[in-house]
């Protein structure tokens, strides 16, 4: 389990190809001295297994089906990519609930500067089968960050961003067009499949809701 509070930013060292896996070397200064060979860690969002470490970077291998439903696909050595260790029994929620199953990849359109202000607007493509899923002011964690959508217009989420936000992660580092991972808030799966019994046929509706009582 994860918040999506981003601890560091690591870089990618090396991918290695064994048939249809791949294994993936991490640079971490910070995390990597807190990791056991087995230990879960949040990759941009991704949860992978270590089980290769040095004090100073680790390793984990990449199923075919990680590989090409995240974006990983995009990944290249000198990659940036966004760290988080599983939250301790006794931490603080900083965020929001984070698995680190990837519900998909989205696309990386823009990170604005806001006229007149420090902060930003990132805006994100996200395929049209997970925005039912997304509401406005709800959580959503882009590429392993626990963001608040600020925006709606279809398939593309707007989410205001902090100067901190893009100095602790690797949002400068991404190019209009790159894939970035998804994970909607797990909630609404659940309140939707508890609802409907087919989440894939019956998508959650207003009107369903209110003759739900909510």
């Amino acid at each position: 389990m994860f918040t999506g509070i981003i601890e560091e930013v690591g870089k990618v060292v090396g991918i290695k190809q064994d048939g249809g896996n791949r294994r993936l070397t991490v640079s971490s200064s910070q995390l990597a001295q807190e990791l056991k060979k087995g230990a879960s860690i949040a990759v941009s969002g991704v949860c992978l297994t270590a089980v290769e470490i040095t004090p100073k970077s680790f390793a984990a291998d990449l199923a075919e089906e990680t590989w090409h439903r995240t974006s990983f696909s995009r990944i290249k050595e000198g990659a940036l990519v966004n760290l988080e260790l599983p939250m301790r029994a006794d931490g603080r929620f900083g965020g929001h609930i984070v698995q680190g199953h990837v519900d998909g990849a989205g696309t990386f359109r823009a990170l604005d500067r806001i006229p007149g202000a420090d902060d930003y607007w990132l805006h994100v493509e996200i395929p049209p089968e997970l925005a039912r899923y997304v509401i406005f002011k709800g959580s959503l964690s882009i590429e392993g960050i626990s963001l608040t959508v600020a925006k709606i217009e279809g398939t593309e989420v707007t989410v205001a961003i902090i100067p901190h936000t893009v100095a602790m992660t690797n949002l400068a580092s991404l190019k209009p067009g790159d894939p970035v991972n998804l994970e909607v808030d797990m909630i609404a799966k659940y309140v939707e499949k508890m609802m409907h019994g087919d989440s894939a046929n019956s998508p959650l509706t207003l009107e369903r809701l209110v003759a739900q009582g909510f």
